[in-house]
């Protein structure tokens, strides 16, 4: 890893080490995790993307916007656009070049996705992390059509490849059951 990395990693864990309900800080690193048992080859634009992929969240509470799926929408894509100004700030001051800080902005805002292979990576991982990290709780709170709906737009985010990792990922009976039930209604 190289200097400006670690230190672009320390400023991003700073950042979500402010996270009120103390949920960020595990997800950037879990993110990082992921990424590099899937790809550990990847850039350091896209490895700063997976860390930074939520950083400062709580600072767009998704109640500040209204109800409904466009309202949903919009807060996501206003998340993407502070995920991608938060980490070209970090990256500027750890030295990175615009194009890189360009870059991983583009991959934060999911520009391209599947035509871009770094993006559909961060996609793939992101999938990954909710599969063996947040899937069981979120299914908890949720009837088997719902949840079936949800799997089964994850499964469409990813490669082939995401969705042969995620066939890995150590999952409770219930998830692993509707993930196969999504996957083989999609």
């Amino acid at each position: 890893m190289t200097d400006r990395l670690t230190r672009a990693y320390a400023l991003i864990d700073a950042a979500n080490a402010a996270d009120p309900a103390g949920e960020a800080l595990a997800y950037g690193r879990r993110m990082s995790e992921t990424l590099e048992a899937f790809a550990p080859g990847a850039p350091e634009p896209l490895k700063l993307a997976a860390r930074a992929q939520h950083i400062e969240r709580w600072v767009i509470p998704r109640t500040s916007y209204p109800e409904g799926r466009v309202a949903y929408l919009t807060w996501r894509k206003d998340l993407q656009k502070l995920h991608a100004r938060r980490a070209g700030e970090i990256m500027a001051q750890c030295g990175y070049s615009d194009e890189e800080i360009a870059r991983t902005g583009s991959l934060l805002r999911k520009e391209r996705l599947k035509q871009d292979a770094d993006a559909q990576t961060l996609e793939d991982v992101i999938c990954l992390v909710f599969l063996r990290h947040e899937a069981d709780a979120f299914i908890a709170k949720h009837d088997d059509d719902k949840v079936r709906d949800i799997l089964a737009k994850t499964a469409k985010k990813m490669s082939p490849r995401g969705l042969a990792a995620a066939a890995q990922v150590p999952m409770g009976e219930r998830l692993k059951r509707l993930l196969g039930e999504a996957l083989a209604a999609g």
